[in-house]
């Protein structure tokens, strides 16, 4: 069995000022291992924006906040990010949070946590980057948009912009133990603020 030895990179703060860093760790990555999908994390659009600029030759599929996640009716999703985020030639999913739906929904109404979100949690003990790449990789299968027989990048965040990159083997919701995550590519070292 062949050993592989690669460098990650784990920043010493949370949030959007990894961004510009994570972006280069991924173009580097993709490019050296041939990465042929990049699903991103994007809630006003920004940074949807910059990685749909920065990809090219690359599927890359920007995922946001389903309607109503923070205020019923409302996209968070700025309509002018959605538009040059399409012209750059880069995919929109919005769709249910796979790892929440109408379990967050019991959660609020009657005060217990069910399986799903207790993945998700589990999922945070890496950081809350780690349980969006793995959110949006699943959400990105259960649409279509990436394969799930082909590795996939997926970058996510704490809060706004970018401080996680995952190689992740994708999958569907409806076959989730069979998601791997196969290469930590950069996370926050610490997953709270101190």
């Amino acid at each position: 069995m062949r050993s592989v030895h690669r460098k990650t990179i784990y920043f010493q703060a949370l949030g959007e000022q990894n961004t510009e860093s994570v972006f280069e760790l991924v173009k580097d990555y993709a490019r050296d291992e041939e990465i042929r999908h990049i699903v991103v994390a994007s809630t006003t659009g920004e940074t949807g924006v910059k990685a749909s600029k920065i990809f090219k030759n690359v599927n890359v599929v920007v995922v946001s906040h389903h309607v109503g996640f923070r205020e019923p009716g409302v996209w968070e999703l700025k309509e002018e990010n959605r538009r040059k985020i399409l012209e750059n030639g880069a995919k929109i999913l919005t769709a249910t949070h796979a790892l929440s739906g109408v379990e967050r929904a019991v959660r609020r109404k009657h005060g217990t946590i069910m399986p799903v979100e207790l993945i998700a949690h589990t999922l945070r003990l890496f950081g809350e980057g780690t349980k969006v790449c793995v959110e949006i990789s699943i959400m990105a299968a259960d649409a279509g948009l990436i394969p799930v027989d082909k590795e996939v990048i997926a970058v996510g965040g704490t809060g706004r912009g970018a401080d996680t990159a995952l190689l992740i083997k994708p999958a569907t919701a409806s076959d989730f133990f069979d998601l791997e995550i196969r290469e930590i590519i950069a996370k926050p070292r610490n997953i709270s603020e101190e």
